[in-house]
């Protein structure tokens, strides 16, 4: 009986991991957006990272975000637009991180818990790293149909955990 009581409260792996990966998001200092990403082989934890800075330089809390606004030709229902979206370009974003302080070896076959869907540049990079497997919480409309494609293309497993709730310590209001 109270083993049945402490698997019901135990977290699944999803859960674990992607709590991991918020409470890895708070040691960001980006004012827009905090994001946080493990690395995980089968159930044992490989590394960590979070959006920021290089180290020793100034981040933007310290002198402010350096945004640069690009404009990207879409296609809907057979009309062009453009579409214009703004990115601060002063932050390594978390991916980039896990992949410049983890090796190789390591991410082959591994799954890369991330808070936010990665964006197209990461997502490159991630298609190419030899992970398997993406598990991310809060969309990233910018970049998302071109993602979802790619990953396909891949043969990457690639899950919105959309019904997952982070925990309170590591809430922030997110910046668009």
């Amino acid at each position: 009986m109270a083993q049945d009581v402490q698997d019901n409260a135990r977290k699944d792996w999803d859960t674990y991991f992607m709590d991991i990966a918020y409470m890895v998001s708070t040691r960001s200092r980006c004012p827009r957006r905090h994001v946080g990403t493990v690395l995980v082989q089968g159930k044992k934890l490989l590394g960590t990272a979070y959006n920021g800075a290089p180290m020793g330089v100034a981040d933007c809390s310290e002198d402010g975000c350096m945004i640069v606004e690009e404009y990207e030709l879409q296609v809907e229902d057979g009309e062009e637009r453009m579409i214009k979206k703004q990115r601060c370009i002063r932050t390594i974003h978390a991916e980039q991180n896990l992949l410049l302080f983890t090796d190789r070896i390591d991410r082959e076959g591994s799954t890369v818990y991330v808070t936010d869907q990665p964006c197209w540049t990461c997502a490159n990079m991630l298609a190419n790293s030899g992970v398997k497997e993406i598990a991310y919480h809060r969309a990233y409309s910018k970049d998302s149909d071109k993602v979802i494609a790619l990953m396909r293309v891949k043969g990457i497993v690639f899950r919105h955990l959309s019904a997952y709730e982070p925990p309170a310590q590591a809430g922030m209001t997110v910046v668009s």
